[in-house]
């Protein structure tokens, strides 16, 4: 078992965010980490990001942290794996925290278990959902996560996966898409592997209608949806079965396709059935301008974050380009794609 890192730059930390720290360190060999002139090697190793967000909904001292560690090097934080405690001083800000926190930190090599963080608000009533489960004071089931988590973290080992099975969702059309052309560069060092490619058409997957938890519930140990169709058919039962979902998403308005949206709002189905803990989600974003890191936090967000998916290290790669075929004239595009089959190779583990 890998001794454990805890990187807590800020100055003023809340009571509560303090109680945090104590649940994940506790009976545990830790080292400390708050000074960003002062910091240890932190490749190969299990790391907790403590954050506190402000009223301003960022934490400036861990930014300040993360530039610190960017001059070392893209590679500063490979082969770690981490997790996330955020407290804000308000209700808001520890969304945004903890996605720029895992983004940063991934490009630098560092991969999130499922279900990554564990945020508390300044009232703690984004556990009320929990209370029902749980039924303890909110902040005792706060700390009770906290505790799951650094349990979650330490024993987490994973391995490479031999022969895995790849599942590849987007939702643009072939002859106009930067995204899938990128993608097919990348797909071109992947051959050998058992890669299938799923279109999700408009129309062929409805949002979420919303059911309740008992609904879905029983709707998911039937393998059905409220809706049924494709979703049902074919997408729900092709995530159960890779080991890797690779998500092509043009960056369209800075957010994902609503295609693309609807697959991710209805796989609460499947998440009442199964853990996703041991499957692996990589993204392919190209932005006509800018504002490809934007789809990369959501994705982030919503299914490491929100649905558990293990992050690997270097999950995404980005572009510009907006005119059909500008991609190939990205300097370097192809080296780049190879590298990023190269990590998809490596890095589909459990």
């Amino acid at each position: 078992m890998k001794d454990l890192f805890v990187i807590v730059p800020s100055k003023n930390v809340s009571p509560m965010l303090s109680e945090m720290i104590s649940e994940v360190t506790r009976y545990t060999h830790y080292t400390l980490v708050e000074d960003a002139y002062n910091i240890p090697d932190l490749q190969n190793k299990k790391i907790f990001f403590a954050s506190e967000s402000t009223d301003i909904n960022c934490d400036i001292a861990m930014l300040e942290f993360f530039s610190k560690l960017y001059e070392k090097g893209n590679k500063c934080l490979l082969g770690s794996s981490a997790a996330v405690l955020v407290h804000s001083s308000t209700e808001h800000g520890t969304k945004r925290t903890s996605q720029d926190i895992i983004y940063l930190a991934n490009n630098l090599g560092c991969s999130f278990i499922g279900h990554s963080v564990v945020e508390a608000t300044s009232t703690l009533r984004n556990f009320l959902t929990w209370k029902k489960v749980l039924n303890l004071p909110l902040e005792e089931i706060c700390l009770n996560l906290c505790s799951r988590l650094r349990n979650r973290l330490l024993e987490y080992n994973p391995i490479t996966i031999n022969n895995p099975k790849v599942l590849v969702l987007y939702s643009s059309p072939h002859k106009t898409s930067n995204t899938l052309d990128l993608w097919h560069m990348t797909s071109d060092h992947l051959s050998l592997y058992d890669i299938r490619e799923l279109q999700i058409e408009n129309g062929d997957v409805l949002d979420c209608k919303g059911c309740s938890y008992k609904l879905c519930t029983h709707y998911g140990t039937q393998n059905k949806c409220f809706y049924g169709g494709v979703m049902v058919d074919d997408v729900l039962p092709s995530i159960e079965k890779s080991d890797a979902i690779i998500w092509l998403c043009p960056n369209y308005n800075d957010a994902i396709a609503s295609n693309l949206t609807a697959v991710i709002n209805r796989l609460t189905v499947l998440y009442r059935k199964i853990s996703f803990y041991d499957k692996n989600i990589f993204a392919v974003v190209v932005s006509g301008s800018s504002g490809s890191d934007s789809i990369s936090k959501q994705l982030i967000g919503a299914l490491n974050v929100n649905k558990g998916f293990r992050l690997p290290p270097y999950f995404s790669i980005m572009a510009i380009a907006n005119d059909p075929g500008e991609i190939f004239k990205v300097p370097q595009i192809h080296e780049s794609a190879k590298n990023f089959a190269e990590n998809i190779k490596k890095e589909i583990k459990a």
